[in-house]
């Protein structure tokens, strides 16, 4: 059954906070759902989470908080793409606009400001990146196993080559200031004159919040499931090779429950939606008691063609956690949240 403008608030089992731990597994999860009608509660014998990260920006901040100052200046700034060529031009044409991010999402934001300068020169871009080592700032290019992708960094490479907008590297943002001039954004050290709007392109994070009574096995830092966040953890690699995984490296100690999707890789930023299908195929093929299937994961991912390291012991390389057979309570439907990328509610049983 498909639930239209249904929004999962909160997952948990039957009877069971997170602490209590006898009969555990065969008690079902429920899900807290708000509808237009008022808070239910339904159950499952299994849930996925596919809620995604795109409701959940990283902050401007360069310590992982908010900048002192962002969330009171919130009304200048946007996260992610805006439509800058569409519904919002009239917000960025002619204004003075600072982009904060140096993955494909700030690409894309620079890109179409770039195009929206030669409609409006007035328009004043400035880029700002916290990284200081510019080596790998455009991303793999030509050497890209993905064209396209690829190409944003070259056409980004040329807005700064030709002057086209001001780059500021290495810089941390602490404070954001309203003044009469416009909008200062500030490091520990030193201003950068006034802008009139913000793009934070700086990523995202998964919500945690609604999985607060029940089991994870987390990766500390990456925030993706254990057996999982080696293979992405950018601390370790940026190849964009990320072996085939599936169900084996996306379980919990909470029996039946499952981050698919985006939300799946936690803070890492190089999920790929080929990867999130593949994900969701290993693991209802689980659920379903196929675990002949769910374990025949060959998804083969295009390499980003930049790569932060050359060690031949990363534990990216090879890994395959044993698989065990699933088990799972009782015949209740089977949930799985909808919106992978977008973070958006809404359910589907069966």
């Amino acid at each position: 059954m498909l639930r239209l403008n249904a929004r999962v608030v909160s997952v948990t089992r039957q009877g069971y906070d997170k602490m209590k731990s006898p009969g555990r597994e065969q008690a079902p999860f429920v899900l807290r759902v708000q509808t237009p009608a008022g808070e239910e509660e339904i159950l499952a014998r299994a849930v996925i989470d596919a809620s995604g990260t795109y409701s959940s920006p990283n902050p401007l901040g360069g310590n992982g908080l908010p900048a002192i100052g962002e969330q009171a200046n919130a009304d200048r700034i946007a996260y992610g793409i805006p439509d800058v060529l569409g519904p919002d031009r009239e917000r960025y044409a002619g204004r003075r606009v600072m982009v904060v991010g140096s993955g494909h999402s700030a690409f894309n934001a620079l890109l179409d400001l770039g195009r929206l300068a030669e409609e409006a020169p007035e328009t004043r871009i400035t880029w700002v990146v916290r990284r200081a080592d510019l080596r790998q700032l455009f991303g793999g290019e030509d050497r890209d196993m993905l064209p396209a992708r690829g190409a944003l960094g070259t056409m980004v490479r040329s807005l700064v080559e030709a002057g086209r907008l001001t780059f500021v590297p290495g810089f941390r943002i602490t404070r954001l200031t309203r003044t009469a001039d416009g909008i200062v954004v500030s490091s520990q050290t030193r201003d950068l004159p006034p802008v009139d709007e913000i793009v934070g392109a700086t990523g995202f994070r998964p919500d945690l919040s609604l999985l607060s009574e029940l089991r994870l096995g987390l990766d500390p830092s990456v925030e993706a499931p254990s057996a999982l966040a080696p293979l992405i953890d950018p601390n370790v690699h940026s190849c964009g090779s990320v072996p085939p995984h599936g169900e084996a490296e996306l379980r919990h100690p909470e029996t039946g429950f499952y981050l698919v999707g985006m939300k799946s890789y936690g803070r890492a930023p190089t999920f790929l939606m080929l990867t999130g299908y593949e994900q969701v195929r290993s693991v209802v093929a689980a659920i379903a008691g196929d675990m002949e299937a769910a374990r025949a994961v060959e998804l083969v991912l295009p390499e980003t063609g930049v790569c932060s390291s050359d060690l031949d012991d990363l534990p990216c390389c090879g890994h395959e956690p044993e698989a065990a057979p699933v088990s799972l309570p009782g015949e209740l439907p089977v949930l799985v949240g909808v919106g992978a990328v977008s973070g958006e509610g809404g359910a589907c049983c069966r």
